[in-house]
């Protein structure tokens, strides 16, 4: 899969005709963390109301101005507000709840169009390749687009099922499609296995700001190198790779210690604490760290991170089964400015830990989920946190009806996330009710 933004001036709301409108699901804070494996999907109870507000948004990249009398829309979008199959081919997808909240554009934000294909050129008579034209996404306007590799197995008459090809990009599929999108600054490059690292060489292009890299088996530290050479101006890096070592987190040049805040190395088991060292001389300015699945990383990666990153504001070291309290420890004295700290499935912390992060004034968000020494000790630690907006402590098993029954005192609490915890009862739900009336609490 890849997923691609550019940036443009038109903000036309055209629908190309071989794609699917997907609109981004709303913003909930407690997905923007790692969700932990095995969590079954929750149920959102919010105390005081049965909707979420939904926040305007500041910029919409599609809009339909409905506070104008229809016949005051522009042309164009007037044809649209009343192009009756559009309008069922797109609200099709959504619950009667969601329709509500769409009907009303003034929330429309991000939209991206879905392009499935099988191939990406076509054969002509002489036995040349034509490839896909993109261009008309950019002359339409949008920001993004995704397209869609489809690998689908042939099926034959009688219902048996053919041998078929799997389709994937390739490294001259990338280029082709990275020189008609001139203007593409976010690219995301998903389960694509047959382009390689060549391929990176050949076809970054130094207007890249974002990249996100995952579950693609070719990529190494060489694409590290090629990455750090060839995307100056790169302030966001997302990659999920099994093969990059310690070395590749030496590349990063002196420009993109300047320009990168965002780095998250998800799944990355060959990095230790060595790469830990590299990265954060490297890139000092980092403002969001994602460790997340760094199984090798150890207190002393942490103490590193806290020493170096003091303008960390979200921190992710979920599935980092060798970090204790005292990684805590390190993270409440150095990282003054830390929002968020994501903890899921780090098994050796205990309530000791959550002494340590009780002095944290600024924290906002925290992910305990499976945490299973937390006990209700280490919660009441918790209680005079007053900044604390978000807290999920799914699946601790430790966990009594009378030790969550405290965490009433945090009034201002906006999010609660008690999935899988055995003291999570009906008569505590109740309570909540009536003494958190602005948290959503999710069962």
């Amino acid at each position: 899969m890849l997923n691609m933004s550019t940036p443009s001036e038109l903000k036309s709301p055209c629908v190309p005709r071989n794609g699917m409108v997907k609109l981004p699901p709303q913003p909930n804070g407690l997905g923007s963390a790692s969700i932990t494996k095995g969590t079954p999907a929750a149920k959102n109870r919010l105390c005081q109301s049965s909707s979420v507000p939904v926040p305007p948004s500041p910029s919409p990249s599609l809009h339909l101005p409905l506070t104008l009398p229809l016949a005051l829309l522009p042309p164009l979008e007037r044809q649209l507000a009343l192009d009756e199959k559009l309008l069922n081919r797109l609200l099709w997808y959504f619950t009667t709840a969601e329709k509500k909240v769409l009907y009303q554009s003034k929330f429309w934000e991000g939209v991206t169009p879905i392009l499935h294909a099988k191939e990406l050129y076509a054969l002509l008579p002489g036995g040349d390749k034509e490839f896909v034209s993109l261009q008309a996404f950019a002359l339409r306007g949008f920001q993004a687009f995704c397209l869609f590799i489809d690998k689908l197995p042939l099926i034959q008459e009688g219902g048996e099922v053919g041998q078929s090809e799997e389709v994937t990009i390739t490294d001259a599929g990338l280029e082709v499609m990275l020189e008609q999108m001139q203007g593409l600054m976010h690219l995301e490059l998903a389960g694509c296995n047959d382009f390689t690292e060549a391929g990176l060489w050949s076809s970054l292009n130094a207007r890249l700001t974002s990249l996100s890299v995952s579950d693609c088996i070719n990529v190494a530290d060489d694409a590290i190198a090629a990455i750090s050479q060839l995307l100056p101006n790169l302030s966001e890096l997302s990659l999920q790779a099994y093969h990059v070592t310690d070395t590749a987190m030496a590349y990063f040049t002196a420009k993109q210690g300047y320009t990168t805040h965002t780095l998250r190395l998800h799944s990355c088991w060959e990095i230790t604490n060595h790469g830990v060292v590299n990265m954060v001389h490297s890139l000092p300015n980092l403002t969001a760290l994602s460790l997340s699945g760094c199984s090798k990383i150890t207190d002393d990666g942490v103490e590193l991170v806290a020493e170096n990153l003091r303008k960390l504001r979200s921190l992710d070291l979920s599935w980092c089964p060798r970090i204790t309290d005292m990684a805590l420890e390190y993270i409440a004295c150095d990282l003054h400015k830390l929002e968020e700290l994501v903890l899921d499935r780090c098994v050796r912390i205990t309530d000791t830990g959550l002494g340590y992060l009780s002095t944290m004034s600024s924290l906002r968000s925290l992910y305990l989920r499976w945490c299973c020494q937390v006990q209700d000790f280490g919660l009441q630690h918790l209680f005079g946190m007053r900044s604390l907006r978000l807290l999920s402590l799914a699946g601790c098993p430790l966990l009594t009806t009378t030790g969550l029954s405290g965490l009433i005192q945090i009034q201002d609490l906006e999010e609660l996330e008690l999935t899988n915890c055995p003291g999570a009862t009906a008569e505590l739900f109740k309570y909540y009710s009536q003494h958190l009336t602005r948290c959503m609490v999710i069962e």
